[in-house]
């Protein structure tokens, strides 16, 4: 975790109190939480993005040496997505029949085994069962740390906390492709094995490491944690209580009523939404510089830190802004609005670069900010096991979006010869769900009022 990153984790998050409630016991209580369990979850959400992404590097070498066709590898990328989606809400209907320690221990350990696994890969069809199970495995992860988090900070807290999540997405971004890079040219021929297969066995096996230190570091609630005392627990059952009891009319306490809820759906559809432009920048990023005017691989490399270390502090800094006003669906519309007007902007194809990397990172803090900002709304809907099953299907709607997103995006490309009408098309879909949020949540408390 970088330094500023590490630091915010320390405070748990305290500066996304008011200062009505950041008494010194609660600002030490959940400094203690965010050392505990924030940069070990962190760590464990860098990786399971390296994971689910790598094949975009592997490909690279795989084609050949497999005979991959276009066709062969959008189907593997897809299949990933295909069993995220179908087993994200058992995953984390498990979750709370068999706890967060054992759920996580689980899910890391299996994931990562199937992601060592791609070494053995030597047909097409290994290629898809194995895609397929790596969405199996990894499905319930995020939606379960969202639940997870619920269970150690109110409301008013959590927009700070889950931006911490989201600029790992960045930091991956950063790292991801030089490390991938790395490997694939460094470690090819060693052992007789190609640079792709070194490149799953060398980022799948942390994940190994981590579901078994899972399994000793992480407990299943602040009840099992043996490193609060007696008074900070019940501090911090006190403050989850009184969160409860100021949660909106409407708030789905079993799954049953989570599936039935309308209000299930819109979320849905908002994240939907945000995680089709968020995928149409991890994806289509390097192509979006190169229309700019940049040919150079290593420049297009370079330039796309830019964007990726942009939105890791601006998202930071405007959760915080977010959890310290204690207000939601403006934040969260301001940036879904922004985000799509800059988005809009980029297809005007401004002469200067710099402004169009400047259009460009201002999309992408926008876009990564509104995450955090959105998942601090439902998880104030929905309680006990209708958060866990409500998140997970929110989750699972929204990350459908990637078995289409790369399709339809590469699609309008090809007949079109440009991403114009792309960014165009998800602008449109961030102004929707910026209506969306601010419509069907009018009238709600969507954070604590200041104490």
């Amino acid at each position: 975790m970088s330094a500023p990153l590490r630091a915010e984790a320390a405070r748990g998050v305290a500066s996304g109190a008011g200062a009505g409630d950041d008494a010194p016991a609660a600002a030490a209580l959940y400094r203690r939480i965010g050392a505990r369990i924030v940069p070990f979850l962190f760590v464990c959400y860098i990786v399971s993005i390296l994971d689910r992404s790598n094949i975009g590097f592997a490909q690279l070498q795989m084609r050949q040496d497999l005979g991959l066709t276009d066709a062969m590898y959008s189907l593997g990328a897809v299949l990933f997505f295909v069993g995220y989606v179908l087993f994200e809400v058992p995953s984390n209907a498990l979750l709370r029949r068999f706890g967060a320690r054992r759920t996580f221990a689980r899910i890391l350990v299996l994931w990562g085994a199937v992601s060592v696994a791609m070494i053995t890969v030597d047909s097409v069809r290994q290629f898809y069962v194995l895609r397929f199970l790596l969405g199996v495995f990894e499905a319930g992860f995020f939606p379960g740390l969202v639940f997870y988090l619920t269970c150690w900070y109110p409301a008013r807290r959590r927009a700070s906390v889950l931006s911490i999540f989201y600029a790992g997405v960045a930091v991956a971004g950063m790292v991801g492709g030089l490390l991938s890079g790395w490997i694939m040219r460094g470690m090819s021929g060693v052992l007789g094995l190609h640079g792709w297969q070194w490149m799953f066995a060398i980022e799948g096996a942390p994940a190994i490491v981590l579901g078994v230190v899972a399994w000793f570091w992480l407990c299943d609630g602040p009840e099992q944690a043996a490193w609060l005392t007696p008074d900070d627990r019940r501090r911090l059952a006190d403050d989850l209580a009184a969160d409860r009891a100021r949660a909106p009319a409407h708030t789905a306490a079993s799954l049953r009523e989570a599936l039935a809820a309308p209000r299930t759906y819109l979320f849905a559809f908002i994240y939907f939404s945000l995680t089709t432009a968020l995928l149409m920048l991890l994806f289509w990023m390097p192509l979006m510089i190169r229309e700019f005017g940049i040919h150079d691989v290593v420049h297009i490399s370079l330039l796309s830190i830019v964007p990726n270390a942009i939105g890791a502090a601006g998202l930071i800094a405007i959760a915080r802004r977010s959890d310290r006003r204690r207000e939601r669906r403006r934040h969260f519309a301001a940036c879904a609005l922004g985000g799509a007007l800059a988005l809009a902007l980029l297809t005007l194809h401004l002469p200067n670069i710099v402004a169009m990397m400047a259009l460009l990172s201002l999309a992408a803090m926008l876009i990564f900010a509104a995450h955090p900002v959105f998942w601090a709304v439902p998880s104030a809907y929905f309680s006990g096991a209708g958060a866990a099953g409500g998140i997970a299907l929110i989750s699972s709607i929204g990350v459908s979006s990637g078995m289409i997103t790369p399709w339809i995006v590469g699609m309008i490309r090809t007949r079109t010869g440009s991403m114009d009408p792309a960014m165009l098309m998800i602008a449109g879909l961030l102004a929707a769900c910026a209506v969306a949020m601010l419509v069907g949540t009018r009238g709600e408390r969507l954070a604590e009022p200041a104490r």
